[in-house]
């Protein structure tokens, strides 16, 4: 199997991952069946609708590819189905396959970014909207605080992993070495968060008499 190969099957796997966690907040919320499909697809492709949009990529991957679509639409209704003939998805596992889709998209935002010659910069920003606008966007639709905006380390582990890719890159490493390394750096940095409780300091700002 060849990288690219690897490569799209992964992304497919954080398609359905971010599909799951978007029919998930949709159940929470209790909406019916169209509104989770909505959900789950806006929380597994709008992160990278976002990012070609912005680079002028035109279309946009699902639009070329129907099996986006569908995978995102068939982890919905599957999730719908086992929640209600089983018993709730447990919350360990999602995090953990939540944390391997963010690491994926990570890095395939940043190598699409790198393809089109902008700025590194501007590379570990797509890399990063690749990761977490999806879930922004779901959060703000369900009228939540999005997540990478609270404490947890999220956001924070796409930068690792954009920047330690665009290094590598840099040096001339073999690809797989730098998707692999890249990949496993935000997934141990979030591993590493969710199990010992890693966060940034928060800004409260209180009141004064």
């Amino acid at each position: 199997m060849s990288i690219e190969q690897l490569f799209y099957l992964s992304d497919l796997f954080g398609v359905a991952v971010f599909a799951i966690t978007g029919a998930l907040m949709a159940g929470r919320k209790s909406m019916d069946l169209f509104g989770v499909l909505v959900i789950a697809i806006i929380t597994a492709l709008g992160g990278g609708t976002l990012r070609d949009l912005i680079l002028d990529n035109h279309p946009v991957s699902w639009i070329r590819n129907d099996l986006y679509i569908l995978v995102a639409s068939l982890s919905a209704v599957g999730t719908v189905l086992w929640v209600r003939l089983t018993r709730p998805i447990h919350e360990s596992g999602l995090l953990l396959a939540d944390a391997f889709g963010l690491a994926v998209f990570t890095v395939i935002g940043t190598e699409v970014a790198l393809q089109n010659q902008v700025p590194n910069s501007t590379a570990v920003i797509m890399g990063v909207m690749t990761g977490v606008a999806g879930g922004v966007m779901r959060d703000v639709i369900c009228n939540e605080i999005p997540l990478i905006f609270k404490k947890e380390i999220y956001a924070t582990a796409c930068i690792a992993g954009s920047l330690t890719f665009i290094l590598l890159r840099d040096l001339g490493t073999p690809h797989w070495l730098d998707t692999g390394i890249a990949m496993l750096v935000v997934l141990l940095t979030r591993v590493a968060a969710l199990r010992w409780g890693l966060a940034l300091p928060r800004f409260h700002l209180l009141d004064r008499d």
